[in-house]
């Protein structure tokens, strides 16, 4: 299978990666981790994106498709769940183009449908221990005493894209620039919506219940 999975920040993307992998044996493609990567490594692709970072500017289309696309070929037989690309119609172009190469196409979209009020209340309440990385939240994953990680005894903080300005900004910028696409994908019929304002178990499930069906088709 190859899965485009959509949702805005704080929808519940990486949470339900895991949960797809795990099943289907499917390769996890998060374009922010193989930019990151790239950069580490060193490669051309990752020395023109570094470019830009430096400089504030954002990387161009044709450098985050041709990293995508480096990466999808390493794609296992099982197939791969796309998160966080494409994030613009004209990726999604793009990437049409590049599987349709092989005679590929993208399989199913999955798109998480959550109210910007909840999201903004899942974001903003994130805290996150400088130390080891482990993530907390204000209301329903609390540590034991409060404000300190509970393995290590660092002091949580929030982390600046969770301060309410920048959460703002980033539903502003996903609903103008990502949004489009699930029309895009619609028009191809592959797009299966899912209410992820429900807990992650349910919204697994109900994921698990459309691919089934897709993989006996």
């Amino acid at each position: 299978m190859r899965i485009v999975l959509l949702g805005a920040p704080g929808a519940g993307k990486g949470t339900q990666c895991k949960s797809l992998v795990a099943r289907y044996g499917l390769l996890h493609l998060s374009s922010g981790d193989i930019l990151r990567r790239e950069r580490s490594e060193g490669t051309e692709l990752g020395r023109k994106a570094q470019s830009y970072m430096d400089s504030g500017a954002l990387v161009p289309d044709e450098i985050i498709i041709g990293m995508m696309a480096k990466a999808i070929e390493k794609a296992p037989a099982a197939g791969f769940i796309l998160d966080g690309f494409p994030r613009t119609v004209n990726q999604a172009i793009a990437l049409d183009k590049a599987l349709d190469t092989d005679g590929r196409s993208i399989d199913a979209v999955l798109n998480l449908e959550v109210d910007n009020r909840i999201i903004e209340r899942r974001m903003t309440g994130r805290r996150s221990c400088p130390r080891c990385g482990a993530v907390y939240h204000v209301e329903n994953i609390k540590p034991k005493r409060d404000g300190v990680c509970d393995h290590d005894g660092a002091k949580l903080i929030q982390r600046p894209d969770d301060s309410p300005p920048v959460v703002a900004k980033r539903l502003e910028t996903y609903h103008l620039q990502t949004e489009p696409l699930v029309d895009y994908y619609r028009k191809k019929d592959i797009v299966s919506d899912f209410d992820a304002n429900k807990e992650a178990e349910e919204v697994a499930a109900a994921m698990f219940t459309a691919l089934d069906c897709l993989c006996e088709a």
